[in-house]
């Protein structure tokens, strides 16, 4: 029996203060997500748990025809709100549509591009939704996916030390939640070669780019905070480089391929 709570608004998870590397993580996740659907004018893009639609809402500007998928009314409702100041020039905004991303309410190949940006390890079943997400794209389409990396470097490097602290000097552990364990909310904790497995069975993956490089290492958050701002930028443009050339170290990678060939 899925149990989920349809009101749910993401007002206790969205941050309303960011840290330097939390700043430029969020940044490149989106830029990265969104240049990775090809936006261009007339272009269909499907936006799967689409939140409270910022995402959708950019997507518009450029003049892509947008579709936020979104199973939360009340979610849409905020969307609703967000999309409120007119877009520039005769741009549509983007359309609401309440379904579950495992039963997309579309027929096959009606978008150019679909994407799921941070959202899939909160679905109960998370192949289902990639199926589904490459059902409705077109053959020659494109699908992205972008997910938080649970055996991160950071993850790594935090798990070492606590694995120190706690079962070799015999000490407490340092905080409550730690970053490499999985929120209540999440239903999967993704690392790379889960991602493959699960996206594979449905896209052809054509790239996967990693994104940011120690985030929520011990230390690094602090001491970038102390860094003359000029310099934290790039100590995070190069650890974003290093996690281009090894995304199974990154803190989010995102996959982008078509549709596997429907039988």
């Amino acid at each position: 029996m899925r149990v989920v709570d349809l009101d749910r608004d993401m007002s206790d998870v969205i941050p309303t203060n960011l840290a330097r590397d939390s700043e430029y993580l969020f940044a490149r996740m989106t830029d990265v997500t969104l240049a990775a659907t090809r936006p261009e004018r007339g272009r269909r893009v499907l936006d799967v748990g689409s939140g409270v639609g910022q995402d959708s809402v950019a997507l518009a500007r450029t003049g892509a025809s947008v579709v936020g998928a979104e199973p939360s009314a009340r979610m849409i409702a905020m969307a609703q709100l967000f999309q409120s100041a007119p877009l520039p020039g005769e741009l549509l905004g983007p359309r609401w549509v309440r379904g579950w991303a495992d039963a997309l309410p579309f027929a096959d190949g009606s978008f150019d591009a679909a994407f799921c940006k941070g959202a899939l390890d909160h679905f109960d079943d998370p192949e289902a939704a990639i199926a589904e997400m490459a059902r409705v794209t077109r053959e020659a389409g494109l699908v992205v996916l972008a997910i938080a990396n649970f055996d991160s470097l950071a993850c790594r490097v935090a798990r070492a030390l606590d694995r120190l602290r706690e079962d070799w000097l015999a000490l407490g552990p340092l905080r409550g939640r730690r970053g490499y364990d999985t929120p209540s909310d999440h239903f999967t904790r993704y690392e790379l070669a889960l991602m493959r497995e699960q996206a594979g069975r449905a896209v052809e993956i054509d790239r996967v780019i990693g994104i940011s490089l120690g985030w929520g290492m011990p230390g690094w958050t602090g001491m970038l905070g102390r860094l003359p701002a000029p310099l934290a930028r790039v100590l995070l443009q190069l650890a974003d480089g290093i996690a281009r050339l090894a995304p199974s170290l990154a803190d989010v990678v995102v996959l982008v391929g078509r549709p596997r060939a429907r039988s």
